[in-house]
C-alpha cells in the first residue's frame, strides 16, 4: 500500500544527529518510491522528528505534531525522537494526532511502520523501557541534500549525566557505530563528491568506549581515504582531546582549524553544580595546548546562563572567562529546567527575565568576539569552500569556519583561493585571488 505515489515531508528540530536521522529517513523513503515534498504542502505522511533539549524545544515539537495533523486529518502522522521519549510515560497529547509513536529507536524501520499503519489504519507506539541495553541502530547515507558538506553520525547515547541534562535519560547508553562501517560510509560519500565530512554523535569524542576502539584511532583512519579534502568534529568534550587526538591535529591538515568544545560556565562554582568533568584551569591549560599546535584555530563554544545558583557575580565571572579565552562564536543558553534532572530539585532557580538578559549581555560578547577573530584575517587568502551562489554572490567556509561572502559567482563545491577584504558581520567579505 505504501509508496508509489504517496508524498512525504520531514519537519527536524534539535541537533546535527537528528539532521543526520532525518536525512536517512527521507533517503530510504524516497528509494521505497515516496516522493519527498515541503512541509508546508500538503502530503499524505507528515514525520516530525523532535527534540527535548529545551523547554521550548518540547513546546515546538508538540506545535509541528498539531500543525501536520491540521495541515491534513487525513494524514499519518509520524511523531519520534527525543521529545517522544521524554514523554513516554504520558503520551495524551501526542495520542490526539499521532498515528506512529516511536523514540530514540526505530527510525530505521519507518517504511515497515508505513506499511503496517497503512494496512490496517491501527496506531502504531514502539517505545522502549530500557535504551541502555541497545546496540548501535545502523543507517547508512551516500547521498545529502546539501551537495558540499555530509554528516556522519559515528555515535549515540551519553553517560556524563550533567546535572542540567536530560539527553542521556532520553538517548541512553554510549553505543558506537561499527569502525569499518564509519570507513565505508565515509568513502562512499567522498567518492559521490562531497569535499568536508563532519563527525557528529550525541557525545561524539567518546567515540569507541564500547566497542574496544577510541575516536583517536577512528581519525587516524579516517584522514588516510583519499580525496578527503576537510574532516570536521560537531562537537567534543575539552577532556576529551587527549595526546593522541592532539598529536593528528599537529600531523594532519584534513582536520579543520576548527573545533566546538562546549564550556558551559564560565564560573569554576557553576561547572561543579553542573557536574561537568573539568574546572576552568584545566579548561585554559589544553586551551593553550591546541593553540601551540595551530596558532589562528577557531575555538567556538556552547555557553548556558541562569543556572540554578548562577549570581550576578558568577555571571560576570562567565563573561571576563570567554573574553580571556577568546571564543570565535559562543552558543548562548538560557538553562531550562527539565523534570527528571539533578538541577530541576535545586534551590535558588534563578528569575526568566534575569536569564534573558544574560542571554542578551553573552550574545553582545559573543558578538564581538567573533568579529575580532574575524578581523585577524582581513588581507589575508584563505581557501574557501563554496556552497550557494545566490543574487550574483557565492558563499562558502574556509577550514576554519568563517563564512565567507565573494564578490563573483562561482561553481558550487569548489576550493578558492579568496582574498579578505573586510567584515560585514555575520560575513567575511573576500574577492577570488587564484583557482588552487
Amino acid at each position: 500500500m505504501s509508496g508509489g505515489y504517496m508524498t512525504f515531508s520531514i519537519y527536524t528540530l534539535g541537533c546535527k544527529v537528528n539532521l543526520y536521522e532525518s536525512e536517512f529517513v527521507a533517503n530510504l523513503l524516497k528509494k521505497n518510491k515516496y516522493t519527498e515534498k515541503e512541509f508546508s504542502d500538503f502530503c499524505d505522511v507528515y514525520i516530525i522528528n523532535t527534540c527535548s533539549v529545551t523547554n521550548n524545544a518540547d513546546s515546538k515539537s508538540m506545535k509541528m505534531i498539531r500543525n501536520a495533523k491540521k495541515r491534513n486529518p487525513e494524514a499519518c502522522i509520524v511523531a519520534m525522537g527525543c521529545f517522544v521519549e521524554k514523554s513516554k510515560d504520558n503520551l495524551d497529547k501526542i495520542n490526539e494526532c499521532a498515528d506512529i509513536i516511536i523514540g530514540t529507536k526505530d527510525k530505521s524501520k519507518i517504511v515497515e511502520l508505513l506499511d503496517k499503519f497503512f494496512e490496517d489504519k491501527k496506531r502504531i507506539t514502539r517505545l522502549y523501557d530500557y535504551l541502555a541495553k541497545d546496540s548501535f541502530e545502523d543507517m547508512y547515507i551516500d547521498n545529502f541534500a546539501s551537495r558540499t558538506r555530509a554528516f556522519v553520525k559515528i555515535q549515540d547515547g551519553c553517560e556524563n549525566f550533567c546535572s542540567y541534562c536530560i539527553i542521556p535519560f532520553v538517548r541512553g547508553k554510549r553505543r558506537s557505530k561499527d569502525f569499518d562501517k564509519v570507513i565505508e560510509e565515509i568513502t562512499s560519500l567522498v567518492n559521490n563528491g562531497y569535499q568536508e565530512i563532519v563527525l557528529t554523535g550525541i557525545h561524539t569524542g567518546s567515540y569507541g568506549v564500547d566497542i574496544n576502539s577510541s575516536f583517536a584511532s577512528l581519525l587516524r583512519e579516517i584522514v588516510k581515504i583519499k580525496e578527503l579534502k576537510r574532516l570536521r568534529i560537531s562537537s567534543i568534550e575539552i577532556t576529551e582531546l587527549n595526546d593522541e587526538v592532539l598529536a593528528l591535529l599537529r600531523e594532519d591538515n584534513v582536520i579543520v582549524d576548527h573545533l566546538h568544545i562546549p564550556l558551559q560556565s564560565g564560573c569554576d562554582k557553576i561547572l561543579k553544580l553542573m557536574n561537568r568533568k573539568y574546572d576552568l584551569a584545566y579548561f585554559e591549560n589544553k586551551l593553550k595546548e591546541i593553540r601551540k599546535i595551530r596558532k589562528d584555530i577557531a575555538i567556538t563554544t556552547d555557553v548556558i546562563v541562569g543556572f540554578p545558583g548562577e549570581s550576578d557575580e558568577d555571571f560576570r565571572e562567565t563573561v571576563d572567562t570567554v573574553k580571556h579565552f577568546e571564543f570565535a562564536k559562543i552558543h548562548v543558553f538560557p538553562y531550562s529546567l527539565r523534570e527528571g534532572t539533578k538541577a530541576a530539585t535545586m534551590t535558588d532557580q534563578v528569575d526568566g527575565r534575569v536569564k534573558k538578559e544574560r542571554a542578551k549581555t553573552l550574545g553582545e560578547v559573543s558578538k564581538e568576539l567573533e568579529i575580532n577573530y574575524m578581523n585577524k584575517f582581513i588581507g589575508k587568502d584563505l581557501l574557501v569552500l563554496t556552497e550557494e551562489v545566490k543574487d550574483g554572490f557565492t558563499y562558502g567556509h574556509t577550514s576554519n569556519y568563517l563564512h565567507i561572502k565573494i564578490n563573483k559567482e562561482l561553481k558550487p563545491n569548489t576550493f578558492i583561493k579568496v582574498h579578505l577584504i573586510k567584515v560585514n558581520y555575520p560575513y567575511v567579505e573576500g574577492e577570488p585571488n587564484d583557482l588552487h
